[in-house]
């Protein structure tokens, strides 16, 4: 028997949702559930939304559609016409404007060169919108007619990044959302299954638990991360590359650029490669004059092929690929960035700071068998393909080798701080399922494949693309004082997002029950549960490929 017609085989508003879904990717803040965790293949939660309730909805009566099903008088009352039930719609999804227009007065403005002082679109962004008490009794009304239930269950086979199933919940419907990947199944653990079933009271257990945390990493890690002041404030450290240069044998620094910010007040690195000493030295310069006669833009690698600072000669690309392939690419530390009065400051390294890396180069060798037997260290082959071709040609064949020795041992001592957390049995599973997204979250900034962008003042992630191609200058955070902190902070705030946007009628929906093997999570209308009252889960931390890898953790 065939069932009804849907809206979506008769109209959709495409352009709309589009324009609503370019307004969310070119955004600053993109959606919470973004922000929670990496995952590639995320859904726009407007086209989300859009696609399950008209998917669901009835097509409206037509006389082009005879065999369309009459509504009755109380539907006919509330849309006269298609119009009115296509202005319902959209309402429904929360596009409360013409988005259309909007995103061609941007355009305008762009082309102009103007800047606009009120919002083009006229109102929030559509997935920020809850549908209000009198819309959903009218979705339910109509659900029930159509379907001859107000109990939808509405199925995800392969949820990935939860955006779908995240936006059948938050209408109300029952859901089922399985996975396959562990990455993603810890994921629909932190966006759907907890959220659903917590609501904010997840939010301040997160916030204790992380600070604590943190204070004992600072702790730990405090000898390494030294000061040049006792109320300095550390954002950054940059490091380059070095193979040895052919005719002298000392080390050569590469980098595409020596630039440090860009822009009206423009700082640079000077590269000083005295005969007299061993290594290169590095000046931080200042102002238009100052950093034109550094020239940062000519910087010591090009396309693979290397400049020695120490000759003028051109190094062979083959050259350096044989050295890192050889083991013997190194590392130096060429400045030191740090926050003073809301911007990043920048230095030269210190004999304090030199000394501090070497400490944590012994603290890893003198753990590397301890840690390597528990698991703890990365030791697997990256993956083959063209996608990581770029790191293998110069040595980097392990996971590990994604990290410096002070960036891995940051890793690991989080892990360890991690399992040392006195918690509560009722809470554990939540606060390690939330702690690891923030370990991932340091693993994705805080790494060789990192980036120093001079024109925002910002350390770029290794996921910034696709593939994970090779930096010859890269960045590193203060994991004492800053990364760790700054990771639970986004985790509280997408986390807040989350639940904010998951309440409807001051109560969260949620009662769910996982099962094994296959990370399943069935969440059905219910009243919420107090955080206390949870199961005790063991969710160990799980991070992205790139990021350091755990023991297998027990996935429900």
């Amino acid at each position: 028997m065939p069932g009804p017609k849907l809206l979506i085989e008769q109209w959709l508003p495409i352009e709309a949702i589009g324009a609503e879904c370019m307004r969310d990717a070119s955004a600053a803040k993109k959606p919470p559930l973004n922000r929670l965790h990496v995952w590639w293949a995320r859904r726009p939660l407007t086209v989300s939304r859009a696609a399950i309730l008209a998917s669901l909805l009835p097509a409206y009566p037509s006389d082009d559609a005879p065999e369309s099903r009459p509504w009755p008088e109380q539907f006919r009352s509330l849309f006269p016409n298609f119009d009115s039930y296509k202005a319902w719609f959209l309402r429904l999804i929360g596009i409360l404007g013409d988005p259309v227009a909007g995103k061609k007065l941007i355009l305008w403005a762009k082309t102009e060169n103007k800047k606009l002082k009120f919002n083009p679109y006229g109102y929030p962004r559509a997935f920020t919108y809850n549908a209000n008490e009198e819309q959903l009794e009218q979705l339910y009304d109509l659900l029930e007619w159509t379907w001859g239930t107000r109990e939808i269950t509405f199925c995800d086979p392969m949820s990935g990044g939860g955006s779908i199933p995240f936006e059948a919940l938050r209408y109300g419907l029952t859901v089922h959302a399985n996975e396959l990947n562990p990455v993603a199944s810890v994921i629909l653990k932190a966006t759907l299954d907890y959220p659903a079933r917590f609501g904010t009271s997840l939010v301040e257990d997160i916030r204790k638990y992380g600070r604590i945390w943190c204070e004992r990493l600072r702790e730990r890690l405090e000898p390494y991360f030294p000061l040049a002041t006792p109320d300095e404030n550390i954002f950054t450290y940059l490091w380059a590359r070095t193979v040895a240069c052919p005719e002298t044998g000392k080390p050569v620094p590469l980098s595409p650029n020596w630039w440090l910010r860009k822009g009206s007040d423009p700082i640079a690195v000077r590269v000083v490669a005295d005969p007299a000493e061993e290594r290169c030295r590095f000046e931080i310069v200042h102002g238009g004059m100052s950093c034109k006669k550094a020239d940062p833009d000519r910087g010591t690698v090009k396309r693979g092929t290397g400049l020695s600072p120490w000759t003028g000669d051109t190094i062979d690309g083959d050259y350096i690929k044989g050295e890192a392939q050889a083991g013997r690419m190194g590392q130096q530390l060429y400045a030191v960035g740090f926050k003073k009065t809301g911007e990043v400051s920048f230095r030269a390294p210190t004999e304090a700071d030199e000394e501090a890396v070497e400490r944590a180069e012994r603290e890893v060798a003198e753990w590397w068998a301890t840690w390597q037997a528990k698991g703890l260290i990365p030791e697997e082959p990256r993956k083959e393909g063209r996608a990581d071709w770029a790191c293998e040609i110069y040595g980097a064949t392990r996971w590990c080798d994604t990290y410096n020795p002070r960036q891995l041992l940051s890793i690991i001592e989080s892990i360890r701080a991690l399992d040392s957390l006195e918690l509560e049995p009722q809470t554990a599973g939540l606060v390690r399922c939330y702690l690891s997204t923030a370990i991932s979250k340091v693993a994705n900034y805080n790494c060789r494949q990192s980036r120093w962008h001079a024109g925002r003042d910002v350390l770029t992630p290794a996921f910034q693309r696709h593939d994970l191609s090779l930096r010859w200058s890269y960045g590193e955070f203060d994991s004492a004082r800053n990364v760790f902190m700054w990771a639970v902070d986004q985790t509280v705030d997408s986390l807040n997002g989350i639940t904010s946007m998951m309440a409807r009628r001051g109560e969260f929906f949620g009662k769910t029950r996982s099962g094994s093997g296959q990370h399943v999570v069935r969440i059905s209308q219910g009243g919420a549960q107090s955080l206390r009252d949870v199961e005790s889960d063991s969710v160990r931390p799980i991070c992205v490929d790139v990021a350091v890898h755990t023991p297998k953790a027990d996935v429900y």
